[in-house]
């Protein structure tokens, strides 16, 4: 959708409109300096006063210039004029060469200067005092009160605005956020054409004349056919700066202003602001076909009925999104229920579709991380989804929210899922990845009624000088049809979805200070644990020596005196304290595991094998068969002194369990690595064991055979998986009863 280029809209938006140097004719404008008023220049249409010609004014206080300004006014001039908006000062008569003449006076300040404007009162009646215009006023606040929607409100301004005026036609015209004009309510006698509904692009008031319009709330033009009044001299002598008009009654108006108004037809009109909480939500807008000059009073009447529409337009608009707020608030409260009661949030949302598209008023939703893409109602493919991440991700990192109603024009690819897509509300949830939640709305196709072709506004000049923006010399509606655009996100929408950003950043942040302090506290406990365990260990290592020694000492030297069953008793205190002393030996082995430093260096895996295997074949008996199948290993940065208990744990466990076997098969071999991990094994045709316990396998005194039948402590594998994890390794098992089974073990290659 195209209006002016931005090229064209800049040379436009540069036009000094509010220091063109000029007035319209119908009052004149003194500009004071200093404490006394000196008059530093005057407009030309200055008039004589018996006495006191026009000409021998400047330079003269204002109090000789013009006595018949009077004390009262000087006054308000020096004490209540402010930095925007006119100040109201009176009417005055002032005995002119004509004849007497009735001016309306308004004041206000321009930087260091006071600019006094003299509007020459209008002839016809006015509604005039208070009493006249309360009851107008009165029905017209009542009938606001009652209005049940905007359209309404406009309405009825567009009606009495034109009541209190004459103007053959008055509109209310909105401003979108692109500054495009919609005329969204209007009001007339049939002299001049309806607009209604028509839209006008934002060349047709560009930006500077907008923030006039927001500093200046009421504007007039009794005759766009006058002929601008200079001002004398053009700069001040002061200074040398131009006269600043901002907030000037009498201003003039741009000469492409004045041509546009001819073009559509009107000789006159009126302007009036309309302010929400400060910024320009539109105008109302009155024309008439011949030249009309409306009075003070009535344009009075007029800003006092606008500012009560725009303070009930506030009200409503206000209490339409504090609805909206606590309906939206509602289901995100809910939301926020199902994610905390999750493991992990995201289950929260996917378990309830509904609550997580009416969040944002979407027709579907996506919550995408660099693993995983999960799609809520009409989407994208998620391929295509996809595609929208990983825009996201490199032309709008660091966003927290990111919010359009035409993803297209920011992402071109996106034209191909209009039909899905065409608006997109993201939030980023995660403040160290690219994670996050999207929601999306199809395209709605609109056809737009322009005030005229909005692409015809720059032309080329006719005096054959540099290109710039002229007038439309048209206002025929002229049809559009918009694609690409969804409908647009609301505040409460968007500030919702900001909400609920937050409250997933406090329960991830939650989650894991939760998940901090109980590691903190399992770190404790196991230095606590390893603590215990060593000293223990280490203190029990004597008792059972000496136990083991006197009960040795007593059968070898008593053992002629003992019963057959003494002796028996005997036997059973040197295997039992021998066993006892292993089993502290390899608890000392455990705690140790988790205190010594690593030591990381390339080991030879075959070498270590080989030499654990030696090992292990001299306390083997003779008559056992085993065939040992070692494959090729290479190299693994590790602890070579810890790396070695793993393997004679594993190994020494394959040697125990195939006791039973005709012949032993123990195969040592390397899968090979994936992911940054080489993956070891250690296969052998024992007794295997149960899957169905396979997780008590590497704790700590957990066994899955009995002492009758195998001997042990429960410690071996148990070190084997704290020693392969201290590594960044991991540790599991397959098995299955009087099948065998394999152990696998992981090691970092980097």
């Amino acid at each position: 959708m195209r209006s002016v280029q931005p090229a064209e809209l800049t040379a436009c938006d540069r036009e000094p409109i509010h220091i063109l140097g000029t007035l319209q004719p119908h009052g004149f404008l003194l500009a004071l300096e200093g404490p006394e008023l000196r008059i530093v220049q005057a407009s030309a249409n200055l008039p004589d006063l018996p006495g006191r010609p026009a000409a021998r004014a400047h330079g003269r206080p204002l109090c000789e210039a013009l006595p018949e300004v009077g004390a009262p006014i000087l006054e308000v001039m020096a004490t209540q004029l402010g930095r925007d908006g006119a100040a109201y000062l009176g009417t005055l008569v002032l005995e002119t060469g004509d004849g007497p003449r009735a001016y309306d006076l308004a004041a206000h300040r321009s930087g260091a200067l006071t600019v006094l404007e003299f509007e020459e009162s209008a002839g016809e009646a006015a509604p005039g005092s208070l009493d006249t215009l309360y009851p107008r006023l009165r029905a017209f606040i009542e009938a606001l009160h009652g209005a049940g929607s905007v359209e309404e409100l406009c309405g009825l301004l567009a009606a009495d605005i034109r009541l209190l005026t004459g103007f053959d036609r008055a509109l209310v015209y909105r401003f979108d956020r692109d500054q495009h004009g919609t005329v969204v309510a209007e009001d007339g006698n049939g002299v001049l054409p309806s607009y209604l509904d028509l839209r006008f692009p934002a060349s047709d008031i560009p930006a500077q004349a907008r923030e006039l319009y927001r500093r200046n709330r009421l504007r007039i033009i009794p005759d766009a056919a006058y002929e601008p009044v200079p001002i004398v001299p053009a700069r001040t002598p002061s200074t040398g700066a131009p006269l600043d008009l901002s907030q000037s009654v009498l201003r003039s108006v741009s000469p492409v202003h004045v041509a546009y108004m001819r073009n559509m037809g009107t000789m006159a009109s009126m302007s009036v602001s309309i302010l929400v909480e400060g910024a320009l939500w539109g105008l109302i807008s009155c024309h008439n076909k011949t030249p009309r000059r409306v009075p003070l009073q009535t344009r009075n009447a007029c800003d006092i009925l606008t500012q009560t529409f725009a303070l009930q337009l506030a009200a409503k608009e206000r209490g339409a999104l504090a609805e909206q707020r606590l309906a939206l608030g509602a289901i995100q409260a809910r939301l926020l229920g199902f994610m905390a009661e999750e493991e992990n949030f995201v289950e929260g949302f996917l378990k309830h579709p509904g609550d997580v598209l009416a969040l944002a008023n979407a027709g579907g939703a996506a919550i995408v991380t660099d693993q995983r893409c999960h799609l809520v109602g009409r989407t994208p493919t998620e391929r295509q989804v996809r595609g929208v991440y990983d825009w996201l991700s490199s032309e709008h990192a660091g966003e927290a929210v990111h919010v359009t109603d035409a993803l297209s024009e920011e992402y071109p690819p996106a034209r191909t899922i209009a039909d899905t897509a065409s608006g997109l509300l993201a939030i980023s949830i995660s403040e160290k990845y690219a994670s996050y939640v999207l929601w999306f709305r199809p395209e709605v196709v609109q056809t737009v009624r322009w005030g005229g072709d909005p692409t015809k506004a720059a032309t080329k000049d006719p005096a054959g000088g540099p290109d710039r923006l002229h007038p439309r010399q048209s206002f025929e509606t002229w049809k559009e049809t918009v694609q690409g655009r969804s409908l647009p996100w609301s505040v409460p929408e968007v500030d919702t979805a900001k909400d609920l950003r937050g409250a997933v950043l406090g329960i991830v942040l939650r989650r894991a200070e939760e998940l901090a302090a109980l590691t903190e506290e399992l770190q404790r406990s196991n230095k606590e644990l390893e603590a215990f365990s060593y000293s223990v260990s280490h203190d029990l290592r004597a008792p059972f020596r000496h136990i083991v020694g006197y009960a040795e000492l007593l059968r070898s030297r008593e053992g002629d005196r003992l019963s057959d069953r003494g002796r028996r008793y005997v036997d059973t205190i040197v295997e039992a304290a021998f066993a006892a002393g292993t089993l502290v030996d390899n608890l000392l082995t455990f705690s140790q595991m988790g205190r010594n430093a690593l030591n990381r260096i390339p080991c030879d895996m075959n070498q270590l094998v080989e030499e654990v295997r030696r090992r292990l074949i001299r306390d083997i008996p003779l008559e056992r068969a085993i065939r040992w199948q070692v494959g090729p290993l290479g190299q693994a940065r590790a602890d070579p002194v810890m790396m070695r208990l793993v393997i004679e744990n594993l190994l020494s466990n394959a040697v125990k369990y195939t006791r039973g076997r005709q012949e032993a098969v123990i195969e040592v071999g390397r899968e090979g690595d994936r992911d940054g991990e080489a993956v070891f094994y250690v296969r052998d045709n024992g007794v295997g064991f149960d899957m169905a316990y396979v997780n008590k396998l590497f704790g700590v005194f957990q066994r899955l055979h009995r002492v009758e039948e195998f001997e042990g402590t429960g410690i071996g594998l148990a070190n084997v998986r704290r020693i392969v994890e201290r590594h960044g390794g991991q540790v599991r098992a397959e098995g299955a009863l009087d099948h065998g089974a394999t152990f696998h073990f992981t090691l970092p290659t980097r």
